[in-house]
Order: structure tokens, then sequence, then C-alpha cells
């Protein structure tokens, strides 16, 4: 129990006896700067069940604490701020309970539902771009983050692997190829496939241009290009299984897959389960029949379904299209309740997705809800905003965009110029020196996403996303190399138990901040928001350095001191290492 809950105990018992009335919860907050204390009680919200002045309340409730609580050691009052003192021992005690733990933080496994978590999820016709980056990275953090607070998660994505875009590439491929493959060029499948959707956009423009010039007005132009109309005639082909055609779609969609698996490799995430909507795009439809029986759709005289949303703040939805063919609605129903299927103990899905589809998912999740599906009301849509670059937005038909390779090789190339400048890996070997470089390389990167709410938008500048100094990856990764150089160098045995020792006000305030880890973990976790444990990890890498530019750590004058305060170095080092294990984000061992 941390010292908050255990303090809202011990504050409802003294209500309790001094004024016979019942407290539902306690209010706390940080105790201001300019007063003694460690942490404060509101007293305000207490006059809902105790009147009186809450200056009096405060006196007589910190009296009680000081006299009946042993690690409570004092107390002052401001107005209605009670601000309590705790007593080193506590601070002590927790330590020693924590210290030699390298999963603390982490909750055990819960014996409730599982969790499913969709992330990335790209077409197949380009390589991941920047925008695919901050997708994974959410989506990776916040199932870490769910298991790291006691759930059991499974990663999933639907590969957007079918449709006119894909066959676009297609067609390019077999005019403009000549045969070329990943191995006949050395370019990874999914790049090779992503330059013949560029071909194929310049083709279509260059066709267009010509139509115009003959007269015809542009937006027939654009429909009566023939390189669309022979796209549109493959996917047609596609859909009535041509065999020639699926054929070369099996190829180039493997190549697109291999490159994929390389990229996500690169940048350290994982799957359980991969949907493809190939497979899916004809789920779905035996739900729409059901829900007609049950009023949940109706029908129009076209024969289209639809689904009236307007008495709940929405619209209407339509769900099957007058010749009976699915719409990506119908698709998504179908395969949330495929994956309940494929995995029973799933209790609830969180989508990571873009801020453009907050409609879509509303409707989504309203529509599996009135279909009877309990855990509809634990359905989740991560949305994001997108990621401007300093340069601008990027295109993926005009060849634009920010590929992740590029960004991974160019974050990895930063670091090498930033660390090489200031001298930091001089003596370490070529290879050392090259993994250090990624890890610090993807830290930033990984960093510089997460540390943003999701909600919002980013302006991501690589160059400075790279500070050794400031609110960043390779600071935090600095300090935690800090604290295992001192274990380096210490040539006496830290690993002793602990008895009486009196600890400095930076020391106490680490030990504080270090008790609020589980807490972050499950508050994270809670609002799928990976920036808390960022923030979080900052703060205490920037606490640590704070202590360690004030306090002698193997310099103090007692033996118990030094042995403390390396135990509590590795401590805050392990601490930094599992926040940012939940983020994706590897630390180094020397740097």
């Amino acid at each position: 129990m941390n010292l908050q809950d255990t303090l809202e105990l011990h504050v409802k018992a003294a209500v309790k006896t001094l004024f016979k009335a019942e407290l539902e919860s306690v209010e706390f907050q940080a105790t201001r700067k300019e007063f003694a204390g460690d942490i404060t009680v509101v007293v305000f919200p207490m006059l809902r069940v105790v009147k009186g002045n809450p200056a009096v309340i405060g006196e007589q409730v910190g009296q009680y604490l000081q006299d009946n609580v042993d690690m409570v050691k004092g107390f002052n009052v401001v107005k209605g701020f009670l601000n309590i003192e705790i007593d080193d021992s506590h601070y002590i005690n927790f330590f020693n309970a924590i210290k030699d733990k390298e999963d603390y933080g982490f909750a055990e496994l819960k014996d409730d539902k599982a969790v499913m978590v969709e992330y990335s999820s790209p077409n197949t016709n380009k390589p991941l771009h920047l925008g695919h980056v901050r997708n994974v990275l959410l989506g990776y953090s916040v199932s870490e983050i769910l298991k790291a607070s006691g759930k059991k998660v499974y990663k999933t994505q639907i590969i957007n692997d079918r449709g006119i875009h894909i066959c676009k590439s297609m067609l390019a491929w077999q005019r403009f190829g000549n045969g070329e493959t990943p191995e006949s060029t050395g370019l990874k499948g999914d790049k090779l496939v992503g330059n013949y959707y560029v071909q194929f956009d310049k083709a279509y423009k260059k066709e267009i241009s010509e139509l115009i010039s003959k007269g015809q007005p542009e937006d027939e132009a654009k429909k009566n290009a023939p390189i669309l109309l022979e796209a549109q005639d493959m996917l047609r082909k596609w859909e009535a299984g041509d065999k020639e055609v699926v054929a070369l779609w099996e190829k180039m969609n493997n190549w697109v897959y291999d490159g994929f698996e390389e990229t996500y490799k690169a940048i350290g995430v994982d799957f359980d389960k991969y949907y493809y909507e190939s497979q899916t795009y004809l789920l779905g439809k035996e739900f729409i029949a059901e829900g007609l029986k049950t009023g949940v759709f109706y029908k129009k005289d076209d024969g289209s379904v639809w689904c009236d949303l307007t008495e709940d703040g929405l619209d209407e939805k339509i769900v099957l299209r007058a010749d009976g063919t699915a719409v990506y609605m119908t698709q998504d129903i179908g395969t949330a309740i495929q994956r309940i299927k494929d995995y029973p103990d799933v209790g609830g899905m969180v989508y990571t997705v873009g801020n453009e589809q907050d409609y879509h998912f509303k409707v989504l999740f309203l529509i599996l809800k009135k279909l009877g599906f309990d855990w509809a009301k634990n359905l989740y849509h991560l949305s994001y905003g997108m990621v401007d670059l300093p340069s601008g937005k990027m295109k993926s038909r005009e060849g634009t965009v920010v590929d992740a390779d590029d960004l991974i090789q160019e974050m990895t190339d930063t670091a090498q110029q930033i660390a090489d400048e200031k001298g930091k890996l001089d003596g370490y070997s070529y290879d050392e020196k090259k993994e250090i470089y990624k890890i610090i390389g993807l830290g930033a990167l990984k960093y510089q996403i997460l540390k943003v709410d999701p909600k919002k938008r980013i302006l991501f500048d690589p160059m400075e996303s790279i500070d050794f100094n400031g609110d960043s990856g390779p600071f935090v990764q600095m300090i935690y190399v800090r604290t295992r150089a001192i274990l380096r160098k210490v040539d006496f045995d830290y690993n002793v138990p602990l008895g009486t020792v009196k600890i400095h006000e930076k020391e106490k305030e680490l030990i504080k901040h270090i008790q609020l880890f589980p807490e972050v973990i499950q508050h994270s976790a809670e609002n799928y928001n990976p920036s808390a444990i960022i923030n979080y990890a900052y703060d205490l890498a920037k606490e640590y350095s704070s202590y360690y530019q004030l306090v002698p750590i193997l310099g103090a004058d007692k033996q118990e001191e030094k042995i403390f305060r390396v135990q509590l170095s590795k401590t805050v080092g392990q601490t930094i290492k599992n926040a940012f294990s939940v983020l994706g984000i590897d630390v180094p061992e020397r740097m």
C-alpha cells in the first residue's frame, strides 16, 4: 500500500473518531515547497460531513495523526491545508522492501478478461511511414503498459491487402517493372511496391492531361484515364478469383509482408495475431441479417440496410449496399466479433487509429452495443493526431512520405553525429558504437513521439529530439548510464541489509518519486496514455541528476551512507529501465 492510501485510512479514522463522521475519500496534493511537509491533505472537501472552521479541523486531524500514527512526525496547517511531515523510517522501510525487485512497479496478472490491442494495420501498396511510426509506437507501448498494469494482452493488426490502391501498384509493376524483384534490385519489398504506386500516379496524371488536351473536362478525364480503368478491371478480376491476378497479388503482397517484418524488427515491436482484409471483408453480413430481425437495422426501398442512430446524437449509417455488398462498417462489425470467437477470453479491444476516424468508431461501438454484445462497452478508440515535419505534410502518391526505415537510419546517424562531436563514445569498438548509436537514436525517436498526448498533433524534428541535456530520451538514458557507472566503481559489498540511516532531503524526494511508479503505471493504463510514463521518467531522471550534483555518493563520510546511496542509485536506474521498457525504449549500459 502506498503512502497516500495508508494515510487515507488514518485520516478517515481520525474524522470518524473526532467528529463521528464518515469520509468517502480524502483529497491529497503535493506540499508546496515554502511549507514543511511531505504530503498535504485538503481539508475543504471534509466540510460536506464535518461542520466548522477548516483550519481548526485540520489542526485536530493533524494532532490525531501525530499522536496515533508512527510514520507522522509532525504537521502544520495553512488555512484549509494540512501539511504532514513523514518520518524518515517510513521511506527507509519502503525502500528496503522494493530495492531488490527488478520488476518493481509491475502488477501481477489479474484474473480477469484479456484486452486485444490493434495497431499498425497498413496498406500493402507502400512502406511504413512516419504516420505509421506514431501508430505503432502508441499501440505497442499501450499494450506493454496494460501488461504491466496486470492485464493479459493480445497484440494484433489487420492488414489492408485488397482494394484499388493495391491494384494500382500491381498494374504499374506489370507495365513498367520488367520483372524486377526485391532480390534483383536489392530493395526491400515494401519499398519496391511503393515505388510502383508512385509510378502509377505519374502515369495517371499524364493520361489525365492528355485527355484534357483533347477536350475532356477534368472530372471526366480523371474517371476515364485508361490506366485507372484497367486498375478497376484488375480489381474486379481479383474479386472474381482470376488465377493470374490472384497470383500476382500474392507475390507482391508477400514482398511487402517481408519488408514490413524487417521494419517492425528494427523498431522493436511485435504482434500475436495478424488479420487480413482479404479474409475479413465478407464478414459481418450474417450479423446484419440478425440485426434486421431484432430491429437494430432497417431496410430502405432500394434494398440497402441502415442503422438509425439519430436518437443517440449520430446519423443514419449504411451497413449493406442495395446490391448486397458490404461496406467498411459491415467488415469492422464482423471482424470485431470474429476476434472474440478466436480469443474467447478477450473482454475489450483498443483500436489505435488516427483521429480522422473518430466518428467511424463511435458508430461501430454503438452498433455493437445495440447488437447485444456485452464486451462492446469495453471498446476504446486510441485516437491520435497527425505527425507533421518542419518541411510540411506528407503525400504517399507523390513519393514525399518520410519512410520509416529512412527515419530510423536518420535518427541513428544523428545520434552518431552528436555523440561523436561530444566525444561521448571515445574508446569504444566500432560494433559497440554502432549498437549504442541505434539505442540512442531509436530512444530519441520513441521518446519524442510518445511524450506528446496521443490526441495532440505533433511537429517532429529529428535533430531536436536528440538532446543530451533536455527533455529527451538520450538525457534519461544518460542518467541510467550514470547509475550503472556508479555500480561499476564500487569496491565493497553494497547488497547488505540496511539498518537506521539518516537520509538527505534529496534522497527523500527520490524515494517519494520511486513510490509513485506503480500508480503511474496504473494511471497510464487506465487512460491509454504513454506520455504519463515519459513525464514520470524525465522527472525521476532530473531529480537524480540534481541529487548526483549535490550529494556525494561514493564520497560519503560513513560506510552505511555509501551503501544506501549506491543502493538508491541502483534502484533509480532500475526504475528508469522499467519505465522505458513498457515504452519499448532500450537503455545502454554505457554511453
